[in-house]
């Protein structure tokens, strides 16, 4: 199938303005994501509503489409920028890598990509890792996949699922089963990315406020797969001078 890797990156983030241009080893974080990107497939863009991002963009040499600025989520400007890139719909799948993920593995994402080739008929992928820590079982900001024998996902959720009724000790339920948590980066068939974007937003998704519910909620099926590897994902500025800290360690 053939491939498409967009990078939605937006300059205006409430917890860090100019995060995709913020310097990491001495290259824009947004650049660091792009290359990465291009080491599993060689059509890879950045989708932004911001001309300073789109000059960094191309001065590294890669390629960029101007989306709006009124796109209320990475997902709607992916769809809008894959109706944008030229020959965009000669495209099969369109994977969703987030600007804000400077040490995504080349190997994740073709993880997912390796979902369609396996099975045509999936509609939505996704990556899960499982969860080692009981801290991070019961942390609202790291959402969990409850997922059925044929590794598609049941339902997101902030909360543990499911509840170990029987285990009063909640700190041993990492022990007692497998649970995993979701790792934020999606592959869409095109048409599926082109749909769930024109959906209006769910009862489960705005309880949760986890976007992935809405799809759900309306008979999307969402594919799985586990990988081993957790992003160093950043947020804040804290997030960024942590990483660059563990960098120079």
């Amino acid at each position: 199938m053939k491939t498409i890797v967009i990078i939605p990156s937006r300059y205006g983030s409430s917890r860090f303005p100019g995060k995709p241009l913020a310097m990491i080893q001495g290259k824009p974080m947004i650049q660091h994501v792009y290359e990465n990107a291009k080491k599993a497939f060689d059509d890879v863009w950045v989708a932004t509503d911001d001309e300073r991002i789109e000059l960094r963009v191309k001065e590294f040499g890669g390629n960029c489409v101007m989306t709006s600025s009124s796109c209320p989520s990475g997902t709607d400007r992916l769809a809008q920028a894959i109706q944008s890139i030229p020959n965009g719909d000669q495209f099969d799948v369109v994977i969703n890598v987030q600007g804000d993920e400077p040490f995504i593995q080349p190997n994740q994402i073709k993880l997912l990509a390796d979902i369609f080739e396996k099975n045509p008929s999936t509609q939505i992928a996704t990556l899960v890792k499982k969860i080692d820590d009981s801290a991070d079982l019961f942390n609202p900001n790291k959402p969990k996949v409850a997922i059925a024998e044929d590794w598609h996902a049941v339902y997101f959720s902030r909360s543990p699922i499911p509840y170990l009724r029987d285990c009063k000790d909640q700190s041993d339920w990492v022990n007692q089963r497998t649970y995993y948590k979701h790792i934020g980066i999606y592959a869409y068939k095109r048409e599926a990315l082109l749909e769930v974007t024109k959906l209006p937003q769910s009862a489960l998704e705005k309880a949760e406020s986890l976007e992935q519910l809405r799809w759900i909620d309306n008979n999307y099926r969402i594919s799985v797969a586990v990988t081993d590897f957790e992003n160093l994902c950043v947020d804040t500025p804290e997030d960024l001078q942590k990483i660059l800290e563990s960098i120079e360690n």
